[in-house]
């Protein structure tokens, strides 16, 4: 199935969405480990970890790699960049939007003193 880019945005900032995926996440950042690693921190099941897994995995931010009977993760950077690369074109533009508004307040302000 190919997803176009909205779609796999969503899937992007839905799975960012909940704490415990974000912080899958950034202990990934320190490098790929074990689902088990990775569940250490966290007070639930393993099928419970493995859905969240899971999530990440369909929105594309990270791989699973499985060697023997281990399943490696890690960050897969290209989606993370994607998703940086949005948030920055916007940021611009909603910055610019912001600078526009407050020329225009201090102007208006100018012309009431």
């Amino acid at each position: 199935m190919v997803m176009d880019r909205a779609t796999k945005l969503d899937l992007v900032f839905g799975a960012l969405s909940d704490p415990t995926r974000r912080g899958i996440l950034e202990t990934l950042s320190a490098g790929e480990t074990n689902i088990r690693s990775l569940a250490t921190p966290y007070k639930m099941s393993q099928p419970a970890i493995s859905k969240h897994i899971r999530v990440l995995e369909d929105a594309g931010l990270i791989r699973r790699e499985k060697r023997g009977r281990e399943h490696r993760i890690s960050v897969n950077s290209h989606t993370v960049e994607q998703a940086r690369d949005w948030i920055s074109h916007y940021t611009k533009i909603w910055k610019q939007q912001f600078d526009a508004v407050d020329e225009y307040l201090k102007k208006r302000e100018k012309r009431n003193v």
